[in-house]
């Protein structure tokens, strides 16, 4: 039987709830700073989240809603000089106030450290931003938790293209049988179904009617003890909240 190695996390919507009060805002504000007469509301939000990747996600925004508006540069260098303004924002942003980590995150985090797992990120967001959430709502020494942060451009196809999980199992010397990961959207499902990994989904307010096919277990969050996670799909067993055990269990239809 091939044991549990890794356990790979998404970052926005899966550590923490950043989309609507985090990145959502920074846009706004990085719209302001430039002068373009711009607002992403909560609705309209959810709906561009479905292209994942910043950069990406402006561009869609442009074809869909701003056909007409012509940028003071080339498009792809304003685009490029926005999010980086957005990322600062974003940064600031948390370094003011703080968006604190899901329920039964940290708890997993260092239940799997116990226990010799590893621990890794594959997120398209970027860099920065993965640093800045670690560093805000653990502190900075979180940062050597995690023996892979593959994130941003390190590779050209974002999810959900699997490329990024491919990218992360290459460092990480691992099997995509070796390894769990965890999601929060139907793109990041596919994505590291498509990279073969077993993937437990937690949802929240912008994903939770979107389509799981693949995943193994979807909840609505990994619980705590006196905090129970409600199942949306798949088997708890008799577990209130997700521990190693539980994910080992899952695990074990892996054969070799």
């Amino acid at each position: 039987m091939v044991k549990l190695k890794t356990l790979i996390f998404d970052l926005d919507g899966t550590l923490a709830e950043t989309e609507r009060d985090g990145h959502r805002v920074a846009f706004n504000r990085a719209f302001a700073e430039v002068g373009v007469n711009w607002h992403w509301d909560v609705a309209l939000y959810g709906k561009l989240l479905a292209i994942t990747g910043g950069k990406e996600r402006i561009r869609y925004y442009l074809d869909l809603y701003q056909q007409d508006f012509r940028p003071p540069i080339a498009l792809d260098k304003f685009i490029a000089e926005l999010h980086q303004t957005k990322t600062r924002y974003y940064v600031e942003l948390l370094e003011e106030q703080g968006i604190p980590l899901r329920p039964g995150v940290l708890r997993l985090f260092n239940l799997a450290r116990e226990q010799g797992l590893q621990l890794a990120i594959a997120t398209t967001t970027t860099p920065e931003n993965v640093m800045a959430l670690l560093r805000t709502s653990i502190g900075s020494h979180a940062l050597d938790w995690f023996d892979c942060i593959a994130a941003g451009d390190v590779v050209r196809a974002k999810k959900p293209a699997p490329d990024i999980y491919d990218y992360c199992l290459q460092k990480l010397q691992r099997e995509p049988a070796q390894c769990l990961a965890f999601e929060d959207s139907a793109n990041g499902v596919r994505a590291a179904v498509d990279a073969g990994i077993k993937v437990v989904v937690t949802v929240n307010d912008y994903t939770r009617e979107e389509d799981f096919t693949g995943a193994a277990l979807v909840l609505d969050h990994l619980g705590e003890p006196g905090q129970p996670c409600r199942v949306l799909s798949g088997d708890l067993d008799d577990f209130e909240y997700v521990d190693i055990a539980l994910l080992q269990r899952l695990h074990g239809e892996n054969t070799a």
